[in-house]
């Protein structure tokens, strides 16, 4: 998977995602990039309870993000997702929010650490998950 091919999942914002002025609150945006990663695994066939059931969990260990344009009330967006490192326990993703346009509205580098939720400590990534990303 690379930007080319990006996994791609549509927000609407709705009057809870703004402030006053209906512009989209900093800290949603984390929720919309959440979300994107949340589907971008269960559209390899892997849920999250799926993951806990069997021992792991991504957790976010990093992010850098930037935001350059304002998201508002009833834009239909969309966040793009695609790898670009994948270690034996941690993935480096890079998301951005974009327009109708192709405008990005904000752009993100997270890193997700791969973990035993019980121990919290980082374990190898599935194989079917990298098999998938790669």
């Amino acid at each position: 998977m690379t930007e080319e091919n990006a996994f791609e999942w549509p927000i609407t914002i709705y009057i809870e995602d703004t402030d006053t002025g209906g512009i989209v609150y900093h800290a949603n945006y984390l929720k919309f990039f959440e979300r994107s990663r949340t589907e971008l695994f269960r559209s390899f066939g892997v849920s999250l309870q799926d993951m806990l059931d069997q021992g792991y969990s991504f957790v976010v260990s990093h992010m850098d993000i930037d935001f350059l344009k304002g998201a508002r009330l009833d834009d239909q967006l969309k966040v793009r997702t695609w790898p670009l490192q994948v270690r034996r326990a941690s993935i480096e993703f890079c998301q951005v929010l974009v327009n109708n346009e192709g405008q990005f509205l904000c752009k993100a580098t997270v890193q997700v650490a791969c973990v035993n939720p019980q121990t919290m400590k980082p374990i190898v990534i599935p194989k079917n998950i990298l098999s998938e990303i790669a």
